[in-house]
């Protein structure tokens, strides 16, 4: 008789638990087990290779893990684009009034403001990824960073803007 392949065993092991992490992550059996056959694929690529020597137990985890993130992802810009694609008539009619116009216009100008006054790298990184559309690696690419520093860019501006309107908005002076 043959002997398997001990990543396959160790799937085989390892199988319904992974089903149940997946399922716990994605909130779906059916989706779990779709999902854990594609970390299998992974895990056992064609033409064979060589089983991960340090936890291989903690590999198929953690490829289970992100192939659950990557759906998570997808299935929110899917929301997001069907959210943005939906039928005028769906969406709420209600016209702002003209002061709402106004503090909106005002708020929106102060926004660009800050912004404008941000670090050179936090300001051309907030613009290039939220108003651009730039990937974050090309953004990275660009400012000749890594990824991590981009994501951490970013969110430093987000937060200065944030702190700076709320500080604005609650009458306090001091920028």
């Amino acid at each position: 008789m043959e002997e398997l392949d001990p990543r396959f065993a160790l799937y085989l092991h390892y199988r319904a638990v992974l089903i149940d992490y997946a399922s716990h992550l994605l909130g779906s059996r059916d989706g779990a087990e779709d999902l854990v056959q594609e970390a299998f694929i992974k895990f056992v690529p064609a033409g064979g290779g060589r089983m991960p020597e340090a936890r291989p137990r903690s590999y198929l985890f953690r490829i289970v893990h992100n192939l659950a993130v990557d759906v998570l992802r997808r299935k929110r810009l899917e929301n997001l684009r069907n959210a943005h694609n939906a039928p005028v008539w769906t969406s709420s009619q209600t016209t702002p009034t003209p002061e709402e116009t106004v503090l909106y216009r005002e708020s929106e100008r102060r926004a660009m403001d800050i912004i404008a006054g941000l670090p050179e790298k936090q300001r051309v990184a907030l613009e290039m990824h939220r108003f651009g559309e730039y990937s974050v690696e090309e953004v990275a690419a660009h400012l000749g960073v890594s990824v991590p520093t981009v994501y951490r860019l970013i969110q430093a501006a987000v937060a200065t803007v944030t702190i700076r309107l709320e500080r604005d908005s609650n009458g306090e002076t001091n920028s």
